[in-house]
């Protein structure tokens, strides 16, 4: 029903309430309001667009490095997403048991062929057991703490000072652009009779997949960092960022003398879990051998400084806990 005012009034078949609505007749006005709809809309997504592109995006580099008022952030590790490259119990870069042979400059290894049982059945395996032939363990009972992406000021300095207090020896994986800007860290860290490891120049998780000369002029810069504070060091060791390990990354350290090192026990302390974890971690997973990952560098560190409060005096009650062997000079 039509009222004389140009509204329709609808019954219920009840007769209950009414609804009431205006009748829109003419079709310029429904034209001209869809007009309006569309303008408004393509004026706001232009504002939103426009705000979009005023606000930065955090700088980032190839080597996954977040740069910060106080220095690189390493997002070292693959993400937990990630399952084709972690082992059921965290590890990332895990390769098969025997490594491709395809791979270049890669031999197929078994895993744990040269393994043995240690103490109360602890399993021994071959030091060059993990990814593409990769060391994991110490090869020895000994347990040896490794610590990466270092040196930092603000952090390096406190570990340092913890394991001279409970003297114990580590071994250090140190990023070249970061001994080169830490000189004194460096010579630190030999003064106190650590073994120092090369970690690329910058933390490049990728470098693996690079070509044989890109990865060479990488892990020689590197090294000419730590030696240009402690000229005679050793550096008998390399470890890819991000356990990302390949066939290239493998044969290029071996070439220069540098044993890969992969490791047994995470607490993905890159994470920051909080100190308990960590620790908790580390004390439950270690046994005779085991090689033990850890950072002083590449982020908010505070958490695996406090960790050590516990991590060390448990681990030199059960263990020796001793820095991997520092090589020839």
């Amino acid at each position: 029903m039509r009222g004389g005012n140009g509204v329709r009034i609808d019954h219920g078949s009840g007769g209950g309430s009414a609804r009431t609505g205006p009748l829109i007749r003419d079709p310029s006005a429904v034209r001209t309001i869809g007009l309006v709809t569309l303008v408004v809309a393509a004026l706001l997504g232009s504002a939103y667009a426009l705000g979009r592109s005023l606000v930065p995006d955090p700088p980032t580099s190839r080597s996954s490095v977040t740069t910060s008022a106080t220095g690189p952030h390493y997002a070292d590790q693959p993400p937990a997403d990630d399952t084709a490259r972690r082992t059921p119990t965290g590890d990332p870069g895990t390769a098969p048991a025997t490594a491709p042979a395809s791979d270049p400059g890669t031999a197929p290894t078994e895993a744990g062929q040269e393994g043995d049982t240690g103490p109360d059945g602890a399993p021994q395996p071959g030091p060059a057991d993990g990814p593409f032939g990769t060391q994991t363990t110490s090869g020895t009972a000994l347990v040896a703490l490794t610590f990466d992406d270092g040196p930092d000021p603000q952090y390096t300095p406190q570990v340092l000072a913890l394991l001279r207090q409970h003297q114990v020896r580590a071994t250090f994986c140190v990023v070249g652009e970061n001994a080169q800007r830490h000189p004194d860290l460096i010579r630190a860290i030999a003064a106190d009779g650590h073994t120092l490891c090369n970690h690329s120049w910058n933390h490049d998780v990728t470098l693996g997949q690079r070509s044989l000369g890109a990865i060479r002029a990488d892990l020689l810069r590197t090294s000419a960092a730590i030696r240009a504070a402690v000229p005679d060091a050793p550096i008998a060791y390399y470890r890819q960022p991000g356990g990302a390990w390949t066939g290239q990354v493998v044969s290029v350290s071996h070439e220069l003398g540098m044993t890969p090192l992969h490791w047994t026990v995470d607490p993905e302390d890159w994470e920051v879990p909080g100190a308990g974890r960590i620790a908790a971690t580390v004390v439950a997973g270690v046994v005779p051998g085991s090689v033990v990952l850890l950072h002083d560098a590449g982020g908010d560190r505070q958490g695996t400084v406090d960790a050590l409060h516990h991590i060390l005096p448990e681990l030199t009650s059960r263990f020796e806990v001793e820095a991997l062997p520092r090589g020839a000079t």
